[in-house]
């Protein structure tokens, strides 16, 4: 095939879930009842924890933040694939596609760090219950969502810029509803080594560094056992 620059690139072809005609009415009415539901239950729950003043703990806090994500993940992919189905068309411009990536990556990355948090803050709750309101304060709570942010915004850029560099060749499908990185590398013409060893070593971090020397630092300067 014959390879083509990115900035030739005008859009994309998502292939959705389904090419039969007669099941994208089911498919369309299916993820746009779980969207709704998705974004409703959500809405809910932060309206709920910031209305009732008992509910401004630590866990709430990161339960709100949790919902909120969750709602911007799905605000991020599923719209776009029901404009498709809508228009019976499969396009999607190559700054939109781009915009996704980007954005799936942050807040897949903050959902990570998100449950990651609560389940500290369990920890604390169970194994520190007389400290618990000492070490779990706003302080604290706040610096871990801006710490989680910071990374997931910086690994979320990483794999973008590396995404800019690549070209791309005649074949544009993504046998998927919504931008994914793997596949857009897969797509890609040129040498990607670069892009896998970048993933590589970010899943390596995240998945065993990061989650290592985080609780065994939080665990020594904040839980000591003494």
């Amino acid at each position: 095939m014959e390879p083509r620059n990115q900035t030739a690139v005008s859009e994309f072809l998502l292939l959705g879930l389904t090419d039969d005609p007669a099941l994208q009415p089911i498919v369309f009415g299916l993820f746009l009842s779980m969207y709704l539901v998705t974004v409703l239950g959500n809405l809910l729950i932060i309206l709920v924890i910031g209305s009732d003043s008992h509910l401004h703990t630590p866990m709430y806090f990161f339960l709100s933040n949790l919902s909120f994500t969750d709602i911007s993940l799905s605000t991020i992919t599923v719209p776009k694939m029901l404009v498709n189905i809508q228009r019976h068309s499969k396009t999607i411009s190559y700054t939109c596609c781009l915009t996704q990536v980007y954005f799936v990556l942050v807040f897949v990355g903050m959902e990570n760090f998100l449950l990651a948090a609560m389940a500290y803050d369990r920890y604390v709750a169970i194994c520190h219950p007389l400290r618990y309101t000492v070490i779990m304060n706003l302080h604290l709570s706040v610096l871990m969502i801006l710490f989680s942010l910071c990374i997931s915004f910086i690994d979320a850029l990483l794999h973008s810029l590396m995404l800019l560099r690549l070209s791309f060749c005649t074949d544009l499908e993504i046998p998927h509803f919504f931008c994914e990185l793997a596949q857009m590398i897969k797509l890609s013409c040129s040498d990607t080594l670069i892009d896998n060893i970048l993933i590589y070593i970010l899943k390596l971090a995240y998945s065993v560094v990061l989650p290592s020397l985080g609780s065994f630092s939080l665990i020594l300067t904040l839980c000591p056992l003494s």
